[in-house]
């Protein structure tokens, strides 16, 4: 019961147990057994969280056993949070020495609204350090690997929370993208990632990387299950500075109606400048694949061009390490995480704690951000990648008014081997290509997995786009995209994962 409890939808499960047929305990241990098995050789979480997760499972199934309609949608439902989103009951790393065993003194928004939902929260995912990295190779806790093949990166920033989703440890993860970290992941794990409008899901505890990019957002394994996170987490809040004062839009009767499998009436825009060259032919015969399925739908795909997307990873790598450098200097040593107390000045002690506690990507980008920032460089760097954000979003709007959604690759290949890129920073960055633009624009978007790659096997991903606050006609094409892919394929994809071996 339990392996057959671990290889179901989020929606499934979350049947069964409000109608009780089974109980929120006896899925949270299914998937903590599952944890236990499996994830010595994936390394997707940081902290497991046992008592808590079966603690909150029990008051689920107590209050329906009294007759209590369910907290929400996904009650009792066991997920994986990314250690970059603040809780009270476990540490918050965010993947780094400088704060290793952080026990933050209040939940990010974003935690809040799961508990309030009755999720059951299993523990923190790895992560790249402070989210800087494709790999999750950058970790200072070791790296995760691909459930598909563990001598493969999962992705990164959020490699943990897509990699414990490909390997059957939660049905559902919370991620965060500030230039893909949600969406490439999910691509290289055969999952689904979305990255919600900016400003659409609350900031509040977020551990900040560079604050005008990251995102939180929902991951799961089918468009249906991220679109009922995606509706819990979503919403104004008071308490972020930058959330949008909007309802959260209509994305579960979306994704529902979307698997009808109808999209007549819908243009699909592909992005002339994100496919080609540069990505791997398994990927791009995948991609030309996807847009065959939707055009049967009845969708009618023009291609669209943004000619300044080509700029966008040049600005995105002045604007991201500019925000880091301001934002990472909070981590002085004097207030909380690690205090080496080397020297005899406060500047000293300063700088032999961040030298201590920042792994080697964190520097570079902090250094990179400073030069961009200082004296007689911020109009030539910064101020010209402010400039080029501004026209890529143009680009965007130009785009939307052809296509009601945009496509793309969601990554130029397939998950590569562990240690092929870490010493080339150049060459790792240039996974974030397509997904990039999105977040300098703030727009929305997600991955669906769009099949394997024929030369390795390997999963590749689906970008697709929407304007700002347009994710339900984004989920809807995602929906219909993957019952077609489904029933073309004659299984779900969902449940396509390579068997992990179970440890005794």
């Amino acid at each position: 019961m339990n392996d057959d409890l671990t290889r179901l939808s989020a929606a499934e499960l979350a049947t069964r147990i409000h109608s009780r047929e089974v109980s929120a305990v006896e899925a949270a241990q299914a998937h903590l057994d599952r944890i236990e098995a499996v994830d010595g050789d994936v390394h997707a979480f940081l902290h497991v969280g046992a008592q808590a997760a079966l603690e909150s499972a029990t008051l689920v199934d107590e209050s329906l056993a009294a007759g209590t309609a369910p907290a929400s949608p996904l009650a009792g439902v066991p997920l994986a949070l990314k250690d970059v989103l603040t809780t009270t009951d476990m540490p918050t790393t965010v993947g780094s020495r400088i704060l290793e065993g952080w026990r933050p003194p209040y939940d990010a928004t974003v935690t809040s609204r799961l508990r309030a939902a009755g999720i059951t929260i299993l523990g923190k995912t790895n992560m790249d350090e402070f989210a800087m990295g494709s790999s999750t190779e950058y970790s200072a806790y070791g790296p995760t690997h691909n459930p598909w093949a563990l001598d493969r990166i999962p992705g990164g920033s959020g490699g943990g929370s897509a990699a414990a989703l490909a390997a059957f440890e939660a049905p559902l993860a919370i991620g965060t993208d500030t230039g893909g970290s949600i969406r490439q992941p999910a691509s290289m794990t055969g999952t689904v990632g979305v990255k919600p409008t900016y400003g659409g899901v609350s900031r509040y505890g977020l551990v900040a990387c560079a604050s005008s990019l990251d995102q939180a957002g929902p991951c799961a394994r089918t468009v249906l299950d991220a679109a009922l996170l995606h509706e819990i987490i979503g919403g104004h809040d008071p308490l972020d500075s930058t959330s949008i004062d909007a309802p959260v839009p209509a994305v579960v009767e979306a994704a529902r109606r979307g698997a009808e499998g109808d999209l007549r009436g819908l243009r699909v825009g592909v992005v002339r400048e994100l496919t080609g060259e540069g990505y791997q032919a398994g990927v791009q015969e995948n991609f030309d694949a996807a847009l065959r399925e939707l055009e049967k739908l009845g969708a009618e795909v023009v291609e669209v061009s943004a000619p300044h997307f080509q700029y966008g990873l040049a600005a995105y790598y002045l604007i991201l390490p500019s925000e880091v450098s301001s934002n990472l200097a909070r981590f002085d040593a004097m207030r909380y995480g690690l205090r080496v107390d080397k020297g005899a000045s406060a500047e000293e002690v300063m700088a032999a704690t961040r030298e201590a506690g920042f792994g080697p990507e964190v520097k570079r980008r902090i250094i990179l951000g400073t030069y961009a920032l200082s004296s007689g460089y911020y109009d030539a760097y910064y101020g010209q990648a402010q400039k080029v954000r501004t026209l890529i979003s143009r680009d965007f709007a130009a785009a939307f008014e052809q296509a009601d959604v945009l496509v793309s690759p969601t990554a130029p290949t397939t998950a590569f081997p562990i240690g092929d890129k870490v010493d080339d920073p150049l060459a790792m960055y240039l996974n974030d290509l397509a997904t990039i633009p999105t977040n300098l624009a703030g727009t929305a978007a997600m991955s669906v997995p769009s099949g394997v790659a024929a030369e390795d096997g390997l999963p590749t991903g689906l970008q697709i786009m929407a304007p700002a606050l347009g994710e339900a006609v984004m989920y809807r094409v995602g929906a219909a995209y993957e019952a077609a892919r489904d029933a073309a394929d004659g299984s779900a994809f969902a449940t396509r994962a390579p068997e992990l071996e179970v440890r005794a």
